[in-house]
């Protein structure tokens, strides 16, 4: 009986040890998920933050690039006009030149012809 009592003694111990083990090991594990917790929402809290911030920026990028656009229109449509005008201003000092032309041939004197 001794030796029963000895063999169940040893395993009690046994028994012990790997309970007090489990317990720590758990309690590691706790420290753990805590820690990653915390980061995690950590993590979240930044993501939150950059995808405003991205929200933002893109909303900015989007006012800036239509009016990029709408200055590039504007530009274009001033040169077309612009060339219209030159082109219309040669056409005039053109006529005028050739007015100008007649106007003289007509008031020149006419030489009597002998």
């Amino acid at each position: 009986m001794a030796q029963q009592a000895a063999a169940l003694q040893t395993y009690n111990n046994e028994l012990v040890k790997c309970f007090d083990d489990l317990c720590s090991k758990r309690e590691e594990l706790s420290l753990q998920i805590k820690l990653e917790e915390e980061e995690k929402e950590r993590l979240q809290h930044d993501i939150r933050s950059l995808s405003e911030k991205l929200s933002r920026v893109n909303e900015s990028l989007a006012q800036k690039m239509a009016a990029h656009n709408t200055i590039d229109r504007t530009i274009a449509e001033t040169e077309a006009a612009y060339t219209k005008i030159l082109e219309s201003s040669q056409s005039l000092l053109s006529v005028l030149k050739q007015q100008a032309g007649n106007f003289s041939k007509t008031s020149e004197p006419r030489r009597k012809e002998h």
